[in-house]
């Protein structure tokens, strides 16, 4: 709120109410109701109380109620001729309008108040404009741009400015980060959110956290450390002063229950999921579908989850549907190929494993375009601003004015200098794999094309190895992911130890390596390959006093004279020579001509 020579009680009122927002949401609720009640007429003190009272109600009630009160907010500032209050107002119109599925709607409407906005507001006030503007960008689909405006709002609402709402964009962050399959960094986001929650008194922050944390570990394969927040989360009383009726999460908790083997749990949070009402979004169908199927498995009614899995796969696979994300419709292939392998239908099961493989490669590439997306919009952020300042400078003649303009290029530099150092920590995370050191899937995606190309111009093999280490589940169920962290460790350490200067060893994903050999052929690579198998078969490794030994794994290799065309063909030609070998025994390297002759004798 802008400062003012006098203010009345309604004002002050309205003002103590805007500084609680986040940090005491009841407090804030009761102080811009008695701004409203004073019945002053004051456009200013009214607006920004009917401001505060709009998006309490985003958060605790309903999207329709919410956009009532905003456009009242917005008549307010009007009348006030308030600019900063008119934007975020109608900023928050927006967002009320995405909240209720209509997301082109919302993204046109809040674009155009931006660099106005950038202009007039200032700390945490911008800070939720560029967050209304992610979420826009978020609710139609473009985790990259949403990735990015959310990363430059945590810059201008820190813990000590941000009044609370610091802890919102961590929040919105570690969201954003499982849209792009990033889920290490979306818990590291979780833990600080929940951190500042501390300070807080705003459970509803606190709740959303919590579900960001159940389904990022339930991604990772950790349901069971899930458990304790699900427990808190039914505790908190779904009313004003808890979670509200907006996102109660109930499908994310029952799937995460039930991939912990909490059968019984997993059953009542469904049947609370089905008495909250009809699913609101695309997301919430699919996901409900994928909890009840897994409860049916559960049950060993592998029929019963099919039947509810099949009405939504036309509407899985279908790209076009807005507010649809890649991580929901990838939980949802998985489940229906689980499905299908408990009825014991291994060609459908395939068919919807390569849906979720197809995601999940979508999900990698989005991952890297929401990092470079970040480095790109703090660059035009920082244009703009300096356009701003070169405006100012010119109405500015005095040696006053000249000083402040020093102040403000130092910032500049300053900033600068942070982006250049974002881009590199960004290059880094980009392409290496933080447990075994190896470079990444992002990397082998922008490394495959290029040696691809190479070797068609030089007329010279480029082989692709895919190595699964084999029964690697067990080993994990067995002695723990402990164990399993130091074996991919291990095995990382042997695969960089043996490869040529020129090769590109990267871990693939899961249990899953891939090796980029430049000049060799297929034959070649399978020889490397089983060079480097009869080596692991030799390993030994010891976690916790007991002995972890007969390691082996299965391979695939092809190379570009036996797999031409494009890079897409030659990974499918090694990955379906990896099946062969997996379908003869495991423990062995198989090549895409034996792929082929086994096709082709079959």
């Amino acid at each position: 709120m802008r400062p003012m020579a006098r203010t009345s009680t309604a004002q002050r009122q309205a003002r103590r109410a805007w500084n609680l927002l986040h940090v005491d949401a009841p407090a804030a609720r009761r102080a811009a109701e008695r701004a409203l009640a004073s019945g002053t007429g004051d456009a200013h003190a009214d607006g920004w109380a009917r401001l505060v009272v709009g998006m309490h109600t985003l958060l605790y009630g309903t999207a329709a109620e919410a956009e009532t009160v905003l456009r009242a907010a917005e008549r307010d500032f009007l009348r006030a001729r308030e600019r900063a209050g008119l934007i975020l107002a109608r900023a928050q119109i927006a967002r009320a309008r995405w909240r209720q599925g209509h997301f082109q709607q919302a993204l046109s409407q809040v674009l155009p108040l931006r660099d106005e906005g950038l202009a007039v507001l200032r700390h945490e006030q911008r800070a939720m404009l560029l967050n209304t503007i992610a979420g826009c960008y978020s609710a139609y689909g473009d985790s990259a741009q949403a990735f990015a405006y959310m990363f430059e709002a945590l810059r201008d609402a820190g813990p000590r400015r941000g009044r609370g709402f610091d802890t919102v964009l961590h929040c919105n962050l570690s969201h954003e980060l499982m849209q792009i399959g990033d889920y290490e960094q979306g818990l590291r986001h979780v833990a600080s959110g929940l951190e500042r929650c501390r300070e807080l008194d705003n459970q509803r922050l606190t709740s959303v956290l919590l579900i960001n944390r159940v389904a990022c570990l339930t991604e990772l394969g950790r349901a069971a450390e899930a458990m304790p927040d699900v427990m808190t989360l039914r505790a908190m009383p779904a009313t004003s002063d808890g979670r509200g009726r907006i996102e109660p999460g109930f499908e994310t908790l029952a799937i995460a229950a039930l991939r912990a083997g909490e059968r019984a749990l997993g059953a009542e949070l469904l049947d609370e999921a089905v008495a909250d009402g009809p699913p609101r979004l695309p997301d919430n169908h699919l996901e409900r579908a994928a909890a009840h199927a897994l409860l049916a498995l559960a049950q060993r009614k592998p029929r019963r989850a099919l039947d509810t899995l099949l009405p939504l796969q036309t509407t899985a696979e279908d790209d076009t549907i807005e507010g649809q994300s890649l991580r929901i419709r990838a939980q949802f292939f998985d489940v229906l190929s689980e499905t299908w392998q408990a009825l014991r239908r291994p060609g459908p099961a395939l068919i919807a494993l390569r849906h979720w493989q197809d995601l999940h490669r979508r999900q990698v590439q989005l991952a890297s375009q929401a990092r470079y997306q970040a480095a790109a919009l703090q660059t035009e952020l920082t244009r703009l601003q300096h356009r701003l300042d070169e405006k100012d400078a010119q109405r500015r003649a005095t040696e006053r004015a000249r000083g402040a303009l020093v102040a403000i290029n130092e910032e500049l530099s300053r900033r600068v200098r942070e982006v250049q150092a974002l881009q590199e920590a960004l290059r880094q995370q980009a392409t290496q794999d933080p447990l075994t050191g190896l470079f990444n899937r992002r990397h082998l995606n922008e490394t495959l094309p290029q040696l691809h190309a190479l070797a068609l111009r030089e007329g010279q093999p480029l082989a692709l190895v895919i190595i699964d280490l084999d029964h690697f589940k067990r080993v994990n169920d067995r002695h723990g992911h402990a164990a399993g962290d130091q074996i991919l460790t291990a095995f990382g350490e042997l695969l960089a130890t043996h490869s040529r200067r020129s090769d590109v060893a990267c871990r693939y994903g899961g249990e899953e390596f891939c090796l980029l050999m430049p000049r060799t052929d297929a034959a070649a690579a399978r020889r490397k390959a089983q060079a480097l198998l009869r080596r692991w078969r030799t390993m030994q490794l010891e976690c916790h006093g007991q002995a972890i030994d007969g390691l082996s794994f299965s391979a695939g290799a092809a190379d570009t004279w036996l797999a031409p065309g494009s890079p897409d063909t030659l990974l499918k030609a090694a990955d379906d020579a990896l099946l062969a070998a997996k379908r003869a025994g495991r423990n062995r390297v198989g090549t895409a001509a034996q792929a082929i002759a086994q096709g082709t004798s079959a």
